[in-house]
């Protein structure tokens, strides 16, 4: 056994409180094998892995009880079983980077921008592999990215980590926990924030480098379809504990502990399908109407800073929102869903083309003319933390709008209005007297929603409003959005990458790549037989779980039998 963790205790102090953040958690894992350790924020997992990988910050924690038994390979050949828990610091830090290595969430803020990727790859060679020159430590570097298939690798190994995508620079931090070929990989959540192609990809480059490798990896996640694709045992923590532990099919077929159950039925391809809404009659006019619209961004070069050419964020896009419906516009990072929704709203100003909002065009409209508007037309951003103002309460969250647009005679009308708001998004009413950073993410998104929901508008466009959620978190989120859509007959652009809230949510759906829609229609068509060659590539990335039968079309479900 590779890996063995034994009663692990981990706690940590939080204002002058002890968290019992890992509570006698045990598992094992084996060379060449992926667990899988799933639960929703705050259940323990990060915690588990820095505790395995003893990264925890030592003044804030420590560990009562257990033990972390590994295998360590040492450099004749031979092994040796160490506890990680008994070891002196000198003897982690031998292992660490060496034999065991993780893999961070977010590899911006995990890689040191003032050093090319190539020289932090070299530290870890240096301080691992110190009988290399530095003529074989840049060989093995440049190695190392062309092993994570980063184009160019002699030539990327110079640039900077702000000058990568997201991918690369992902791909990077997996060259750099690879580079001394441990045996244990700890992932933790290495594809949160990527496109569902490149976390293909991803996901594809983990599993033949431990097929070459014979790696074991922890891999930490909350995307059940990551689970089924990568794992062969998979253990669900919940408030410090692991409650249920198995083989993936097992687990995920028939799980024995209620929240497990819970999880797999919040996933949206689980989710039973909203009622089917009618098309619009044919004479009725879309509320959203785009026609060849363009933004374009300048590019600027010189002394003079002069205009040398422009990037096409969005490059002529014809598209109808009906009336009453929810539109998805799908597509990966880059491709201009953001930059089209926040267009359609006038928050950004088109190049070219027109936007029409129920027959009148607003294209060129001076702002002054725009406020009536403004009220009708709403969004909702991806990350509530960032949009809401963190010195504002609640109550002047939502009231200031109302107060800007003349809803209401007095302040106490205002507060009467915005209660009965929280109570549709599903938040007590003494959260009017809360600032923001009191609220978990799933409630500071049910914020974002009742600010949008004040002025009753006729449209919303909805940003990735569930990307950074957890499943039963989302489900709660998408179930609110559903029911809102439905009472107040709103018309919402969702923009999303995530499939299954597509075929929950949607009924039409648009998909964009390089600044233009390659194709459109009934979302549930879409889904299920793609025509456009992109859809057919984005739809097949997508890993996702299905309970019973699934749609032979349906190339992304990973199928979990009854």
């Amino acid at each position: 056994m590779l890996l063995e963790v034994r009663n692990l205790q981990t706690h940590l102090q939080a204002g002058g409180a002890v968290v019992k953040a890992v509570d006698d958690v045990s598992f094992a894992i084996e060379r060449g094998e992926t667990f899988c350790l799933v639960g929703e924020s705050g259940s323990g997992k990060s915690v588990t892995a820095l505790s395995v990988i003893q990264l925890l910050p030592r003044g804030i924690s420590d560990h009562p009880g257990g033990q972390i038994l590994f295998q360590e390979r040492l450099a004749d050949g031979s092994h040796r079983t160490v506890d990680m828990l008994a070891l002196p610091e000198t003897e982690r830090r031998r292992i660490r980077g060496a034999r065991m290595s993780m893999i961070f969430q977010e590899p911006m803020t995990s890689l040191n921008p003032v050093f090319t990727v190539g020289e932090q790859i070299g530290e870890v060679l240096r301080l691992h592999r110190p009988e290399l020159s530095e003529a074989e430590i840049r060989e093995r570097t440049i190695e190392a990215l062309a092993q994570v298939r980063i184009p160019h690798p002699a030539e990327r190994a110079d640039e900077f980590p702000h000058r990568l995508s997201g991918g690369q620079r992902q791909r990077v931090m997996i060259a750099m926990a690879m580079a001394c070929e441990p045996d244990l990989l700890i992932a933790d959540e290495p594809t949160t924030a990527l496109d569902v192609t490149v976390q293909a990809e991803i996901l594809r480059l983990m599993r033949e480098l431990q097929d070459r490798n014979g790696m074991a990896i922890l891999f930490i996640t909350h995307d059940f379809g990551v689970v089924a694709r990568m794992g062969h045992r998979l253990g669900v923590m919940r408030l410090g504990k692991l409650v249920e532990e198995g083989a993936v099919g097992q687990v995920l077929r028939r799980p024995e502990h209620p929240y497990t159950r819970q999880l797999i039925d919040a996933l949206p391809e689980n989710l039973s399908r909203r009622r089917e809404v009618a098309g619009p009659a044919p004479q009725e006019a879309p509320l959203i109407r785009l026609q060849n619209l363009q933004i374009h961004f300048p590019v600027r070069k010189g002394l003079m800073r002069r205009v040398v050419d422009h990037v096409r964020a969005v490059d002529g896009v014809s598209l109808d929102i009906p009336r009453g419906q929810v539109m998805a516009l799908v597509g990966e990072s880059g491709c201009g869903k953001t930059t089209l929704g926040r267009a359609i709203i006038r928050l950004l100003e088109p190049t070219g083309g027109r936007i029409l909002f129920a027959g009148e065009d607003i294209t060129r409209l001076p702002a002054r003319d725009m406020q009536p508007y403004r009220r009708r037309m709403q969004i909702i951003f991806q990350d509530p933390m960032s949009s809401l103002n963190p010195r504002l309460t609640v109550a002047a969250t939502l009231t200031e709008p109302m107060a800007v647009h003349g809803i209401g005679k007095d302040r106490d009308e205002r507060l009467a209005l915005a209660t009965q708001v929280l109570a549709q998004v599903q938040l007590p009413a003494d959260s009017l007297w809360r600032y923001p950073h009191e609220f978990s993410g799933g409630q500071r998104q049910r914020i974002g929603i009742a600010r949008a929901l004040v002025l009753d508008p006729a449209f919303i466009v909805c940003d990735e409003v569930t990307s950074a959620l957890d499943v039963s978190v989302q489900a709660e989120v998408l179930q609110i959005l559903s029911t809102l859509t439905r009472e107040r007959g709103l018309t919402l652009l969702f923009i999303t990458h995530n499939i299954g809230v597509v075929e929950y949510l949607a009924d039409t759906m648009a998909v964009m790549y390089q600044g233009r829609v390659v194709e459109q229609g009934e979302a549930r068509r879409i889904c299920r037989a793609p025509e456009h060659e992109y859809t057919q590539k984005l739809l097949a990335a997508v890993p996702r779980v299905v309970v019973g039968e699934a749609d032979p079309t349906d190339a992304g479900a990973v199928l979990i039998g009854q």
